[in-house]
């Protein structure tokens, strides 16, 4: 049974404690204020969930990461950030942005970014934990993404792109920056075929787990606002 989380409590289950089927469902309710969603990143889960549905809170087993040293570019993208097509900017469009990761997809007319996960991410912006990369062409935005930053891990949420190679650019323009920065872990949360183009790998939770323990209260010396 999928335990509810008290109001007044932001502790969560033990990660292990996760359902295998539907993989990684781990507990159910709560809110999105900023100290839960920071715990809840902090301890390896994340919300997930449709409008009209409770909170649902996730630990997907294995945990689909990025090790920003160990990048992958794709040749037809190496040409592309040569031709310098796009113009990649940090944390000046943050709004825009996740309004745009929300907006309709071509293969679905839902979205998990719900208004009040907007609202919630919004404000963890505002606070200085959530961070966007926009992506623009021609003084449009045209591209980009959104995560949190704790420590020496950023946790990717979402991107979008209503160019060719958009959001392409904007994460290889983030790893980079990462990179410099110090960054040891990009959580990608679930295995798609575009993040591995990219070097995304597969880890097991408890590993995963244990690799936040480490870097999540480290320092780094990055500069979002430069």
């Amino acid at each position: 049974m999928i335990p509810w989380l008290d109001r007044y409590s932001l502790s969560f289950p033990p990660l292990e404690h996760a359902l295998e089927e539907p993989n990684g469902l781990l507990a159910v309710g709560g809110d999105l204020s900023p100290e839960r969603l920071l715990a809840a990143y902090r301890h390896g889960c994340f919300p997930w969930f449709e409008d009209g549905q409770e909170i649902l809170w996730w630990a997907p087993n294995p945990r689909t990461v990025v090790i920003p040293q160990q990048l992958h570019l794709p040749k037809s993208l190496k040409k592309v950030l040569r031709r310098g097509v796009f113009t990649v900017t940090f944390d000046q469009a943050f709004n825009a942005v996740i309004e745009g990761c929300a907006g309709p997809r071509n293969y679905t007319d839902q979205t998990w970014i719900t208004d009040e996960m907007q609202q919630a991410y919004c404000q963890l912006h505002l606070l200085g934990h959530a961070h966007s990369v926009e992506v623009w062409q021609d003084g449009q935005l045209v591209g980009g993404l959104y995560g949190l930053a704790i420590g020496k891990v950023f946790y990717g949420e979402s991107m979008f792109s209503r160019r060719n190679d958009a959001s392409k650019v904007g994460f290889a323009t983030l790893v980079s920056k990462l990179t410099q920065w110090g960054f040891e872990l990009i959580d990608c949360q679930m295995h798609t075929e575009h993040l591995a183009r990219f070097g995304a790998i597969a880890i097991d939770r408890a590993d995963f787990a244990a690799r936040l323990q480490r870097l999540c209260p480290a320092a780094t010396n990055a500069d979002w606002v430069a």
